[in-house]
């Protein structure tokens, strides 16, 4: 289970980021916290980025209680293995709910047609990235994400934000939404899509909330809203038809599942829950093959299948349901995205001959988690699993246990290239520190 937050140990101090979409406003008139009413408010269509863009808070508008307590409980409850996946509403859509970048955009075709025309699509991930010691580290990544916008060809300027889980921490409270997710993103001004994370559908001991109850609300409206955890802010909450779906945007698809509320492992099917994620990956594999679809295909959940990380575990038995859906039906993605390791990590899985990503980018601003203790650096590349009794070869190829930061993705009818950007180079920075780029054809990386 995971426990209190480390402090940030970058490389270099922030600088401070003026975004260049208009003059900050001040700060007696920027919002105080969320607001009084319990109801969502209907608007007419999405919502994204604040008028006028804003300083960054120096402290939080609700004070974020210690979790200490809780995780006492909640360890005392795992030493018993009295911890089990919980359940969770069926989305809307049937066996393959489906969510469009054209739907999150409130129609708007212009942006996909410009998308079509340019040949490509730029677009953020990351997970991990609510923070309960104050918002600096969440805004060290948001700041420099932001920046991505000023951008001198169109084409490169991001399109949605999908988030790899953990929006709020610790258990997903309504009250931490406006400090971890809307404040920090009050100026990124595109939509933010978003699958669930442990800690978003986690309950603490004897709070009566129920699971996914804020996510759902805030990720996964019938219409667009402005919810009360808002708190004045303008950014509408997303319309995802649950917590697991197909994302489809030129290009592109993602297959977002929900890994439940495990510290470790992360779980998408068992006898408690069900199988509905099973025949839903099924059904949108099936799909991929039938349509003869071409551009990139990625997997992504919370919890990763490979990790070095020494506190948090990998999930071997969710790859193993994953690949045997995708061993029957002969569609395999192009890369998988996950989070739950606070840091980034990069591997690379050879199969047959195909080469396939496998990353974790999950410091988004919520904590650091060390690859090596005592001094002992690890070294990539690094074989993690040799290719020997029919296993495939996983290699740890590249990391960074010592940032917070993000990945920057872009997609053509021919690639994907995925980069990684610390967010301690600051907002004038442009050239990742790590780079991988998969030929969509021929299934291998460079």
């Amino acid at each position: 289970m995971a426990r209190e937050p480390r402090d940030h140990e970058g490389r270099h101090e922030r600088e401070p980021h003026h975004r260049g979409h208009g003059e900050h406003r001040r700060a007696e008139d920027a919002p105080s916290g969320p607001r009084s009413s319990t109801e969502p408010s209907a608007v007419g269509g999405p919502v994204f980025a604040q008028p006028e863009p804003t300083s960054d808070p120096t402290r939080f508008a609700v004070r974020h209680a210690s979790d200490r307590q809780a995780y006492r409980e909640i360890d005392a409850l795992n030493r018993e293995h009295r911890l089990v996946p919980m359940s969770f509403p069926a989305p809307r859509g049937g066996v393959e709910p489906r969510l469009t970048l054209a739907d999150v955009l409130g129609g708007d075709q212009e942006t996909i047609a410009a998308i079509e025309s340019a040949g490509r699509m730029v677009f953020h991930t990351v997970g991990d990235t609510g923070s309960t010691r104050g918002p600096e580290t969440q805004n060290r990544v948001s700041d420099k994400m932001t920046s991505d916008f000023d951008e001198a060809d169109p084409a490169d300027i991001p399109r949605f934000f999908f988030h790899l889980g953990d929006v709020v921490y610790s258990f997903g409270e309504a009250a931490y939404y406006y400090d971890q997710f809307y404040e920090p993103y009050r100026d990124y001004p595109a939509p933010i899509i978003a699958i669930a994370g442990n800690h978003d559908g986690m309950v603490a001991p004897e709070s009566g909330a129920k699971t996914l109850a804020a996510f759902l609300e805030n990720f996964c409206q019938k219409d667009f809203v402005v919810t009360p955890e808002a708190g004045g802010l303008s950014r509408t909450a997303q319309i995802a038809p649950g917590v697991f779906f197909t994302f489809e945007a030129p290009f592109l698809r993602v297959l977002g599942l929900y890994s439940n509320t495990l510290e470790d492992p992360g779980v998408i099917a068992d006898d408690r829950i069900g199988d509905s994620q099973l025949r839903y990956l099924e059904a949108a594999l099936q799909r991929v093959r039938e349509e003869n679809f071409q551009g990139a295909l990625i997997i992504a959940h919370h919890h990763p299948v490979y990790v070095a990380d020494s506190q948090h575990g990998g999930s071997p038995q969710m790859g193993e349901q994953i690949d045997q859906i995708c061993d029957q039906l002969g569609v395999w993605p192009h890369a998988v995205l996950a989070g739950h390791a606070h840091n980034y990590q990069r591997f690379t899985r050879r199969r047959a001959n195909m080469e396939i990503p496998y990353l974790i980018a999950g410091n988004g601003g919520h904590g650091l988690a060390r690859l090596s203790r005592r001094g002992n650096v690890l070294r990539a590349p690094r074989v993690i699993r040799a290719a020997e009794d029919g296993s495939d070869e996983v290699v740890l190829d590249n990391y960074d246990d010592r940032d917070y930061g993000y990945l920057r993705v872009i997609v053509s009818s021919s690639d994907l290239r995925i980069e990684y950007h610390p967010a301690s180079d600051g907002p004038f920075a442009k050239t990742p520190d790590d780079v991988v780029t998969v030929d969509l054809a021929s299934r291998t990386i460079s």
